[in-house]
């Protein structure tokens, strides 16, 4: 199975507890103004999820090309890119197939895709796998063929290479930031507990989200000047936030840049993290000090670290066992589903909506999908996707 198989199911959530702001006014006959109107709280959707495309072997991630050309791109773990054009119909002929290059199984393979900004005239895409001689996580940009919808196999520029110590935790997720920068997701390196330390020490890229001026033309990247250890002596430069044990997916706010990442747990907890846009990095999510909102090592008694960022969302390893992380939605029509973040478990199907209500985040348990999902994704016009990792089959997210 991907990354994180666990063997916990269950029924009842333990999501975020939100507050609700109220106003009001003078109710004296001297009053001259109207009273403040307060918002009517934001119904939440009753999802309807459509079949879009099937036959697909083991999806992990889907994405668009911000080309206009109306394609997704659906990444299998094994090592191959497929296109699902305008029309719904799976192209038969792989964008990418790169099997050969990497090791696939459990939590190896084929794990991200990322299209720069400008991609219909630049004509190159990045992806993110395990390589198969040594296990290493590889970061890459293949360029396209003089056919739209296959790449070039025999482009690859490697640009990042980071050794890994055990089989799981690998992340993979890429993706460019409102700013143009790309970002990506690395797991702690495996086995279980972060024995070898790595989310909490900043001389390893494991356990971190990455920054990287890849469009610099500065090979294989030029370092931003604004990421936040650039002037250690001892910290990898390209960090922009520690602390992380499993990112599975983490996605940008279309409409306000916001970034939310999904951290999948080890034995109690799965979590969310958020970082607002424009922040500065540093961010440290806590692992393996903490697990979610409490501690893991020490069990009691933990001190959270410098800058640390607690979760928005959490749940207990009694409603699902590995966190999936998804998107705000910002496309065409769903009404009720505007702003809402959505995400959900690999393990139980549960499908939950995310909003800061007041000052406070309230997560709302939406669907037990039965799926065992494995990503979302979105279209180039924000429309919402979710993949099931056994059938192999795509489908659009909206309200009934």
């Amino acid at each position: 199975m991907i990354m994180i198989v666990r063997l916990v199911l269950a029924a009842v959530i333990l999501g975020a507890v939100a507050g609700c702001a109220g106003g009001g006014g003078s109710t004296t006959s001297q009053q001259t103004n109207p009273p403040p109107q307060t918002t009517p709280p934001q119904a939440l959707p009753v999802l309807a999820l459509t079949a879009v495309t099937s036959g697909l072997a083991v999806p992990t991630a889907i994405t668009h090309a911000g080309d206009g050309s109306g394609r997704l791109f659906v990444v299998e773990q094994g090592g191959t890119i497929r296109i699902v054009n305008s029309g719904g119909a799976l192209l038969r002929t792989p964008f990418l197939d790169i099997s050969g290059r990497l090791v696939s199984g459990g939590e190896r393979g084929l794990l991200g895709i990322a299209f720069p900004p400008g991609f219909s005239t630049k004509k190159y895409f990045y992806v993110d796998y395990t390589r198969a001689a040594d296990g290493a996580t590889v970061v890459s940009r293949f360029s396209v063929s003089a056919n739209p919808d296959v790449a070039d196999t025999t482009s690859e520029q490697v640009l990042l290479v980071v050794s890994q110590p055990f089989a799981n935790h690998k992340g993979g997720q890429l993706a460019f930031g409102p700013e143009g920068m790309l970002y990506v997701g690395l797991g702690d390196g495996g086995s279980g507990g972060d024995p070898m330390g790595n989310g909490q020490n900043t001389a390893t890229l494991l356990g971190k989200l990455l920054r990287l001026d890849v469009e610099a033309g500065v090979a294989p990247y030029r370092i931003p000047s604004d990421n936040p250890f650039t002037a250690s002596a001892t910290a990898k430069p390209e960090i922009w936030a520690l602390g992380l044990r499993n990112p599975w997916r983490f996605s940008f706010d279309r409409q306000t840049g916001d970034l939310y990442i999904a951290d999948v747990g080890q034995d109690a907890w799965e979590e969310i993290d958020f970082q607002s846009a424009g922040a500065a990095g540093g961010a440290n999510y806590g692992w393996n000090l903490l697990e979610g909102p409490a501690c893991y090592s020490p069990a009691t008694g933990c001190v959270p670290p410098p800058a640390y960022s607690a979760p928005v969302a959490s749940y207990g390893h009694d409603v699902g066992c590995a966190v999936i992380g998804g998107y705000v939605y910002r496309g065409p029509g769903n009404l009720n589903m505007q702003g809402l973040y959505f995400y959900g478990d690999f393990c139980s199907g549960r499908v939950w909506a995310l909003r800061k209500v007041g000052n406070a985040w309230q997560s709302d348990l939406l669907q037990q999908t039965g799926l065992a999902i494995s990503s979302f994704g979105e279209d180039e016009a924000g429309r919402l996707y979710v993949a099931d990792y056994t059938t192999g089959t795509i489908y659009r997210v909206d309200e009934q």
